[in-house]
């Protein structure tokens, strides 16, 4: 079958950018679901991958986002089934939650723009994250962090700030903290409405992250090919149909 990644977007500036577009450069189907609009999930992934992007919420905030509930399903159906993940800020958040780790909100110092990450040691035999560059910058936005990784998760990176940045749980199910999917041009339209935005230089922020984007975007651009073709050799296993 096709090898097909079902993208959950949960805010309507929070979209797929530029990790969609290396997804399709690795030839990886994009299906992405507006479902802050009210569309529908799939019921099941029927062989195909999950990408679950960030968001000004909880992984359990049903009440202001219903939608969170049945996209929590197929994060458990991913893990049940070993089909491929990736979680991206709220996504990693919801990851490590399902799997039995712990998300607290608005916990430790905001991370807000362009971040030096330091890769850990398990790093090195991660099939995502091996031999990347460390220190390697990547923007953040956000508030709430992860405050326990779950049972067994390989730990992956970490910042200053916020140990948890990157993580696998089993195989193929990975969660960031971080944005590698932001451009920084994405930066200019952000409302920097919230209490740890307030007075922050938009503008410098954009500036530093286009500076740091030189060295880091072949990083991440590698790393999307790298879940790319995670999703196309499970997309070849027999009966993931």
């Amino acid at each position: 079958m096709a090898a097909t990644a079902w993208v959950v977007q949960n805010t309507p500036q929070g979209g797929l950018g530029r990790f969609g577009d290396w997804l399709a450069e690795a030839d990886v189907a994009v299906r992405t679901v507006p479902a802050h609009e009210g569309a529908p999930l799939p019921s099941r992934l029927a062989g195909g991958a999950l990408v679950v992007l960030g968001g000004g919420f909880l992984p359990d905030d049903d009440a202001r986002a219903p939608w969170l509930a049945p996209t929590r399903a197929l994060v458990a159906e991913a893990l049940d089934t070993g089909a491929p993940v990736f979680g991206i800020c709220l996504g990693g958040q919801m990851l490590a939650h399902v799997a039995g780790g712990e998300v607290a909100a608005e916990h430790g110092e905001p991370e807000i723009g362009s971040t030096p990450l330091t890769l850990r040691a398990e790093a090195r035999s991660d099939p995502l994250f091996h031999d990347l560059p460390s220190p390697v910058t990547a923007v953040e936005r956000h508030v709430d962090a992860i405050t326990a990784l779950p049972p067994g998760a390989a730990w992956l990176a970490r910042s200053e700030r916020c140990p948890y940045q990157a993580f696998r749980v089993g195989e193929r199910a990975w969660g960031v903290q971080f944005h590698p999917e932001t451009s920084p041009d994405r930066i200019l339209s952000w409302e920097l409405a919230g209490r740890a935005e307030r007075g922050l230089d938009r503008a410098e922020l954009h500036r530093r992250a286009s500076e740091d984007a030189v060295t880091s975007t072949p990083v991440w651009r590698k790393l999307a090919h790298r879940f790319a073709a995670s999703v196309r050799g499970a997309a070849r296993e027999p009966g993931r149909d």
